[in-house]
């Protein structure tokens, strides 16, 4: 199932000075779960794709951190 935020629980020792991070979470792009390109995606326009990185939108995968709030779309 696509999530494009996914989720591990790295080992805590006992004897580590630090506070652990119980929780650790990064992003997988799109194109993991697509098997091949289908014909006839949806494309940006050109100045649209160079902000965005790609030209298709179906592999457009912003980056969002964990304490920011996601926004909708590219920046324009």
């Amino acid at each position: 199932m696509f999530t494009p935020e996914k989720a591990y629980y790295p080992y805590v020792s006992p004897f580590d000075p630090c506070k652990p991070i119980v929780v650790k979470t990064y992003s997988t792009p799109p194109n993991l779960y697509m098997g091949f390109q289908p014909p006839n995606l949806p494309q940006f326009t050109p100045i649209e794709a160079l902000r965005a990185g790609t030209l298709w939108k179906a592999f457009y995968d912003p980056y969002y951190s964990p304490y920011e709030r996601a926004k909708e779309g590219p920046s324009t």
